[in-house]
């Protein structure tokens, strides 16, 4: 279905788009010509040098939050590891640096094997821990469970994903992938942002006793200082206790796998797990040993939408990836290129998709691994789709929109059809008017946290992955120097909420973190990730079609400027809604700006709309890969 035809909006949008690509593209500066894609894409009409240049490697690529990050990959790829073996070198020297997220966290990641062809999903995130019921947490007079502090913890998951990722599909021993990670555990000069965050955070932690350790080693009001060398013995100790449960099982004749899983297994039923659930419980936690116990990485097979030929995966509704195939699935129809790069009626395009993908999201996405199921299938079909499409308002924002009924476009019946019905009888939102302190923390809320991971080589191995959880501040459990995740904060207590998402020991929340890939022909063509909360998603669609529709090189679409809607539940803290609000970028023109007011948006700018987006391209017509890392953040990348 196409939008109803309007010649004024046509042109309105045709001389907005040209202003609008033509200020963007300008700033960017003179042009590298032969940086193109593909020959036979069509050319933005104005050349583009950006910020950081294309990077191009023929034998591999490694792109992550911060240069060390980077640096800690290119070491494996250079002692002859693969893609996967530098990942998770990547993640572990990430985990370390406090790079928006620590060992105690989550990890979610996307696999292509070239020896099966096949994308694989790694399901790295925790679980609520026993005795987290939504009564639990009524009890206290909470309507959410905390953002921060032990009762926000699940269960380590990013351990137990790196050695799982290592064990099947790696080539190295851990001792050689946690080589980075334990030398820096010894002392490395750390940056600002985390030295900053630390001292920032003095207030909130002087509960926490490991924690203050830690941040605060030359005791209170005393900050560690850019540059200085941070100290992390504990997690030193922790990842060679690793490494030596890994040496004593090969010298006892275990095969390389197995003597991974035996350092997997001292880490969550040996002593390394019972300092955890000690430390944790000291400090009011509620993690047991039965809980780390019970825990596992799941291998699971990725869902998919195929936009134009492009075979499109992500991993299914734990987190929130599926809005992006959804957002496709209701774009595809619809012919974004005459609409003209963001002119008012594309940007009105993307939020109207985005609105109907992520209210499918709020009520629909949750632990696959407890019924009822949720209705996936339905969700990622295109005759729902279409079905959604109708509901699309071309000329004004739609504060209303609600969740659908993809039941029937799988053949069952919605379980919570009387909820839904509640749902969509609330009196609608108001459009979002926001004082300019609460928007600037709205933004710096909006794309805090995570990183990402993008690692490819020329075997074929790529990996996209986005490991989260145990930022900035977190309760350090006991001495083991794990920081533990806060995720228990996205879990719902109220069902008419996310009936699928309301907090129950041993469940999975529903979480943000969302890595891609794509495959064209049967081979990969694109994989990409970032960090940002909510706004992942949006971000990866709008860098999805930067290459695909604007036939932008892979460092043009990561510097892109973005747009942002704030019209879905927040996965964080207060669970804000914020219908009608928009966030565009600087260089969209008044012109723009005024007609999307006109339409009914809260309209905000800013020269940072979207977190640090990270890409791999891939030339099969030289045999090379292109890496982008935007500007956004310290995001590095490195290629060979």
């Amino acid at each position: 279905m196409n939008p109803p035809a309007n010649p004024r909006a046509g042109r309105n949008s045709a001389l907005s788009a040209v202003s609008c690509l033509v200020v963007f593209l300008t700033t960017l500066g003179p042009s590298v010509a032969q940086e193109r894609p593909t020959r036979d894409q069509r050319r933005p009409p104005v050349p583009a040098r950006t910020v950081k240049p294309v990077l191009h490697g023929r034998h591999w690529v490694a792109i992550t939050g911060k240069p060390l990050g980077a640096t800690a990959g290119a070491r494996i790829f250079h002692l002859g590891g693969n893609a996967v073996d530098a990942a998770c070198a990547m993640l572990g020297a990430t985990a370390t640096m406090w790079d928006t997220l620590s060992w105690g966290g989550e990890t979610q990641a996307l696999i292509y094997n070239p020896n099966t062809k096949k994308v694989l999903g790694i399901n790295g995130l925790g679980v609520a821990p026993t005795g987290a019921t939504a009564e639990f947490f009524k009890e206290k007079g909470l309507k959410y469970p905390p953002g921060s502090g032990p009762l926000a913890a699940v269960t380590p998951g990013t351990p137990g994903a790196l050695m799982t990722m290592l064990a099947e599909w790696g080539t190295m021993s851990l001792a050689e992938v946690l080589a980075p990670s334990i030398e820096m555990a010894d002392g490395y000069p750390i940056e600002n942002s985390a030295a900053g965050g630390m001292g920032r955070s003095a207030e909130q932690i002087k509960d926490w006793t490991y924690t203050r350790a830690v941040y605060l080693p030359h005791g209170p009001g005393q900050r560690l200082q850019a540059g200085e060398i941070f100290e992390q013995h504990d997690l030193r100790d922790t990842l060679r206790k690793l490494v030596q449960t890994e040496k004593e099982a090969l010298a006892s004749g275990k095969s390389r796998k197995e003597a991974i899983y035996a350092a997997y297994d001292r880490f969550y039923r040996g002593d390394i797990a019972g300092e955890i659930v000690r430390g944790t419980q000291e400090q009011g936690g509620l993690i047991t040993m039965e809980d780390l116990d019970r825990w596992k990485v799941h291998i699971e097979e990725p869902v998919s939408t195929n936009y134009k030929g492009i075979e499109v995966y992500k991993l299914t509704h734990w987190v929130q990836g599926p809005v992006l195939l959804q957002a496709l699935n209701l774009l595809e129809s619809i012919d974004l290129r005459t609409m003209g790069f963001n002119s008012a009626r594309y940007i009105h395009a993307l939020y109207q998709a985005m609105n109907h993908a992520y209210a499918d999201r709020d009520f629909y996405y949750g632990d696959p691994y407890f019924p009822p199921s949720e209705p996936i299938v339905g969700l990622l079909s295109k005759e729902y789709a279409r079905e959604r499409l109708k509901g699309f308002d071309w000329e004004r924002n739609d504060p209303t929109v609600g969740p659908g009924d993809p039941y029937p476009f799988q053949g069952g019946t919605n379980p919570f059809l009387s909820l839904l019905e509640k749902r969509r009888n609330k009196p609608p939102a108001p459009v979002a008017q926001w004082s300019e302190d609460r928007l600037n923390s709205w933004k710096e809320d909006f794309h805090a946290g995570t990183t990402s991971v993008q690692t490819a080589d020329k075997e074929g191995w790529v990996v996209s992955m986005t490991p989260s959880g145990g930022w900035i501040p977190a309760v350090i459990a006991g001495r083991t120097g794990i920081g533990l995740s806060q995720r228990a904060q996205s879990f719902v207590l109220d069902p008419m909420e996310n009936p699928f998402n309301v907090i129950e020991p041993g469940k999975r929340p529903r979480a943000t973190l969302t890595p891609s890939l794509a495959l064209k022909d049967g081979r990969p063509f694109l994989s990409f990730s970032l960090q940002g909360g909510d706004a992942q998603d949006q971000n990866l669609l709008q860098l999805f079609l930067n290459i695909v529709e604007w036939g932008m090189n892979v460092q043009q679409a990561t510097e892109g400027p973005n747009i942002n809607s704030g019209q879905m539940f927040s996965s964080f803290g207060a669970h804000d809604y914020a219908a009608g609000k928009l966030t565009v970028h600087e260089s969209v023109p008044p012109a723009v700006i005024a007609e999307l007011q006109r339409m009914g948006y809260q309209v905000s700018t800013g020269v940072r709309t979207s977190g640090p987006l990270n890409a791999i391209w891939f030339d099969w017509v030289n045999g090379t890969m292109w890496g982008g890392s935007s500007n956004n953040g310290e995001d590095y990348g490195i290629a060979w």
